[in-house]
């Protein structure tokens, strides 16, 4: 997380996420929902993660989101495939084909908001969020690609991104909250 210091007075921590198209949120919606029937786990809407938790105040975040995503274009994003992860917020996701557009939209709100990750860009979505045991995890990648056999290819735009407010600390999500979202229009 870059700027993590919680000392900062009149700052909250927020994220940047792509959302797929409303048709496509549904059916991710419908296998997350099968995901946590089985195996746990906080709701949270389907994304894919642009900017990771950034410690700004209220005004800087929603100068930065609109400033950024002035002039950015619709994308295409394709699931490559079902994993799972080594922490919490990265359970079990979608893998993101690491297109060239993908990677610069990310690219670019990143440098607007002055994040620097200390990791390479992994474009994913999650599906759950939880502290699973391997077998549980190679479980649930299972029940995954059973709820729907046709996620791995699925192609979709990405055309808003919105402003989240994401205390990291929150595991619950309830603290966390939608502030703004912004279409992609190129203008």
């Amino acid at each position: 997380m870059a700027n993590p210091n919680p000392t900062q007075t009149g700052t909250e921590v927020y994220s940047v996420w792509a959302f797929p198209p409303e048709s496509v949120r549904a059916r991710l919606k419908s296998v997350m929902s099968g995901l946590r029937s089985e195996f746990g786990g906080p709701e949270f809407e389907p994304h894919i993660t642009v900017v990771g938790a950034i410690r700004l105040t209220p005004e800087s975040a929603l100068e930065m989101i609109r400033s950024s995503t002035s002039g950015l274009r619709p994308y295409k994003a394709k699931v490559a495939s079902v994993s799972r992860g080594t922490f919490f917020y990265q359970c079990i996701y979608l893998l993101i084909e690491p297109y060239k557009e993908v990677m610069e939209a990310s690219a670019h709100v990143c440098g607007h908001f002055g994040y620097q990750s200390s990791t390479p860009y992994m474009p994913h979505l999650s599906l759950l969020y939880g502290d699973l045991t391997d077998e549980e995890k190679e479980k649930a990648v299972k029940k995954t690609e059973e709820l729907d056999k046709e996620l791995c290819g699925l192609e979709f735009e990405i055309s808003e991104l919105a402003l989240y407010k994401t205390d990291t600390e929150d595991k619950s999500l309830k603290s966390w909250e939608k502030i703004e979202v912004c279409r992609l229009d190129g203008k």
